[in-house]
């Protein structure tokens, strides 16, 4: 086996393995191992990502505020704001929507048509109501992604990469961990960062999976005219049927869709792209001229649908840090903080004093 013995092996070097390498790697000893040629290309390489306080739902919202800070202070936010819409049919909605959110922290204003008519053009006349969220902003993914990366592997961390895990084997205290190309190591505590991988990696392990399951999204750039300013906010569907924003002149639009799928290098199917188009034409009367892209990506969410963080009930030598569905990105900096101060049996700081011990626990699933 190869030296050293490493405190903790993470897989995983997307955002929530590169986010936790960067936290552990100045207490501990710390190897990152990554199955592609590159770190970042299944979910994080594929984000369409936005800061969204009101995301994940309100048991979501406390990792969300705590990592804006850290988001704004570091230059990864650009404030566009959100407007989440709704016709006479989704009043219902649209007032459960408030409901859910009163007293989290979250910042929302009640809009009427002549608001929202002056912040979204060309709006057909079906869309009356709405609810601003006038924090929203779009994350740098990648400037962030590279951030933790380089904090990393600055303060210590290895990073292997063409590392897919083969085998992880629990023996003499230690994990032994072979990769499909050949390379050996050992660990005192293998970090389960695998993203739609999650359940796969602990099932190699000898660790009961979670059920976390991976979902596609579909991506859609299209070409409109006249071309799309970058003052539009996020346009958000109340009852999560579309998204769209704009994108260097461009918009980017998805059908919200969660389609359960196998671990994969996920790719649009023409039905969902199909679907986005046609949601998106029943909001705006906006020619479309051209569909310049189209992509997918995988998002993994535990059977509650909140983030598993922390070490398994049966095997504490196997962490989860899992389940992070299409939050993860947006709760980086909290998340990676919080799960660190787990591993590390640190205290928790300003950052993640307002974040529950027990809400992410894998323990919760028995």
């Amino acid at each position: 086996m190869s030296e050293p013995i490493y405190d903790f092996a993470i897989v995983g070097a997307g955002m929530a393995g590169a986010s936790l390498a960067a936290e552990l790697a100045p207490h501990a000893k710390v190897l990152l191992i990554e199955a592609e040629d590159a770190p970042g290309y299944h979910a994080t390489g594929r984000s369409a990502a936005f800061w969204d306080e009101c995301y994940g739902g309100p048991r979501v919202v406390p990792l969300t505020l705590a990592s804006g800070p850290y988001l704004r202070e570091h230059g990864f936010l650009h404030q566009r704001g959100a407007v989440h819409l709704a016709r006479e049919v989704d009043l219902p909605a649209l007032e459960a929507f408030i409901a859910t959110f009163a007293g989290t922290g979250v910042a929302i204003e009640r809009l009427g048509r002549g608001e929202i008519a002056a912040m979204v053009p060309n709006l057909r006349e079906a869309w009356q109501y709405g609810v601003r969220e006038p924090a929203c902003a779009d994350i740098d993914v990648a400037g962030l992604h590279q951030h933790y990366l380089k904090a990393a592997t600055s303060a210590g961390a290895t990073l292997v990469c063409r590392a897919q895990l083969a085998a992880a084997l629990w023996t003499n205290d230690n994990w032994e961990l072979a990769t499909k190309s050949g390379t050996k190591f050992r660990a005192a505590t293998l970090v389960n960062a695998a993203g739609a991988w999650a359940d796969r990696v602990a099932v190699m392990a000898g660790v009961k999976p979670l059920g976390i399951e991976p979902k596609r999204r579909t991506v859609v750039q299209l070409r409109v005219a006249p071309e799309v300013t970058d003052d539009l906010p996020l346009v958000l569907d109340i009852n999560g049927g579309f998204y769209f924003k704009p994108e260097n002149g461009r918009f980017w639009l998805s059908p919200h869709d969660e389609i359960p799928s196998d671990p994969c290098d996920a790719a649009p199917e023409e039905l969902d792209v199909a679907i986005a188009i046609e949601r998106f034409e029943a909001v705006v009367d906006w020619p479309i001229e051209h569909i310049e892209r189209r992509w997918a990506g995988l998002r993994s969410f535990a059977p509650d649908r909140l983030p598993v963080y922390g070490r398994d009930l049966r095997q504490p030598a196997f962490a989860w840090f899992a389940g992070q569905g299409g939050f993860g990105i947006q709760t980086a900096p909290a998340a990676a903080r919080f799960m660190s101060q787990k591993l590390l049996g640190q205290a928790t700081d300003k950052m993640t004093v307002n974040i529950c011990n027990d809400s992410y626990d894998p323990a919760r699933f028995g």
